[in-house]
């Protein structure tokens, strides 16, 4: 029992945080709720000092803290994190994502004060839309919670959606799903659709931005349904949102539950997260690619003789977060002063060959030139190659010439 690892899904939203947790040995995810028994698992991003004890509070009892003035704090840590902010707390400065990162770790006491005290595996960190900015503020958070770059991972809200929806029973989406997403009064569907013909299989989620219901809520959801399901068969129905709070689905309900599973719930992104980052981490078998708006869209090689064998290295694969997407590798220039650069589609079994050439660089024998190879996207579709000489040991020394090149589809 001592390789037990814990599996952490983690939704940022403006206001809230949600977490879900998963071990090996459970068969699904829990989140956390700071209310015992209660299903309330919205937290408020929020710290509080008490005001002689020196002791933080976080989420709701943070928030409640503060408003009777029985102590120094600040809400809204994520987005104050996002914007570089400087807080005072009871005449301290503090770094706005220092304080976002004690909230986290105070997170993260929630699975071992009931029970599960095991260490980290892989956490995955989730919200509506991805940035560099939000990466790097991601990057900066675990490196303050000393938790490595391999074992962590960020997604957008779609792909924790893809992580969920594949986890269920098969039944659940053997003709694909569908998410609604009624948040900021706002109504967005996800289509979510896999292809079962290709190894792994390619799954893709098309979005359609319905806008506000305006009017009647239920007949201008109903409509949205009629529209959302004109054309396709889905199994199971997701619904997540503020906007779905209260009784005033009627007809939209009975219309939507005619011959499909339907579900509704706020913590949806966080246990697709945590479901993420069990396939991530390897505790959860996966026969799927997503390929979504994040996504690198093409695989873009090297190939290399090592030990007599030819192989492909692989620079860059369609599916890694364009955002993470970077290497470096070092090779032996044999041949030309060329190199071959591989570039494929993830559906496609044909392959382009991009040749690059390196202008000016000195003569020498062959396999007697070491390139360092850099690569780091710069679309989704693109990638920057940078190449440097690094001469051979003493005999040839680097002639610090350095070549950049663009390429992709």
């Amino acid at each position: 029992m001592n390789d037990r690892k814990l599996y952490v899904g983690l939704d940022f939203g403006n206001r809230y945080a949600l977490m879900s947790y998963c071990t090996e040995q459970m068969d699904e995810p829990d989140t956390v709720s700071t209310i015992a028994g209660s299903e309330i698992y919205q937290i408020p991003i929020a710290l509080c000092k008490r005001k002689g004890f020196g002791q933080w509070y976080y989420g709701e009892d943070a928030l409640t803290l503060a408003s009777k003035q029985a102590g120094s704090g600040c809400d809204r840590l994520f987005q104050r994190a996002l914007a570089g902010e400087e807080v005072m707390i009871d005449n301290e400065r503090y770094t706005a994502l220092d304080l976002l990162a004690l909230f986290v770790r105070k997170l993260l006491q929630a699975p071992q004060k009931i029970g599960r005290s095991v260490p980290i595996g892989r956490v995955t960190v989730t919200m509506d839309t991805l940035s560099r900015e939000k990466m790097q503020l991601v990057h900066g958070l675990m490196e303050r919670l000393s938790i490595s770059r391999g074992q962590y991972h960020v997604m957008d809200h779609q792909e924790a959606f893809y992580y969920y929806a594949l986890s269920q029973r098969e039944e659940l989406w053997i003709h694909n799903a569908v998410l609604f997403d009624y948040s900021r009064s706002n109504m967005r569907c996800f289509f979510m659709e896999r292809n079962p013909s290709t190894t792994p299989q390619l799954v893709d989620i098309r979005e359609k931005n319905y806008g506000p219901l305006l009017g009647n809520r239920d007949t201008a959801f109903s409509d949205v349904i009629v529209d959302a399901f004109a054309r396709k068969i889905y199994s199971s129905v997701y619904l997540t949102g503020d906007g779905f709070e209260g009784d005033w689905m009627k007809q939209s309900l009975k219309y939507l539950c005619d011959g499909r599973h339907v579900f509704i719930g706020k913590n949806l992104y966080a246990k697709g997260a945590c479901y993420g980052a069990m396939v991530e981490g390897g505790a959860l078998p996966w026969q799927y690619a997503y390929i979504g708006e994040n996504e690198m869209k093409v695989n873009i090689s090297l190939k290399v003789s090592e030990g007599g064998e030819l192989s492909f290295y692989s620079l860059t694969s369609a599916g890694e977060n364009w955002y993470e997407a970077k290497d470096e590798c070092e090779i032996l220039l044999s041949g030309s002063k060329e190199i071959d650069f591989w570039i494929q589609l993830p559906d496609s079994r044909q392959a382009r060959i991009e040749s690059l050439e390196l202008t000016d660089l000195p003569n020498r024998p062959d396999r007697m030139s070491r390139l360092r190879i850099s690569t780091e996207a710069v679309s989704d579709r693109r990638i920057r190659v940078t190449i440097r000489d690094l001469g051979f040991g003493e005999i040839y020394r680097s002639s610090e010439k350095t070549w950049q090149y663009e390429m992709g589809v």
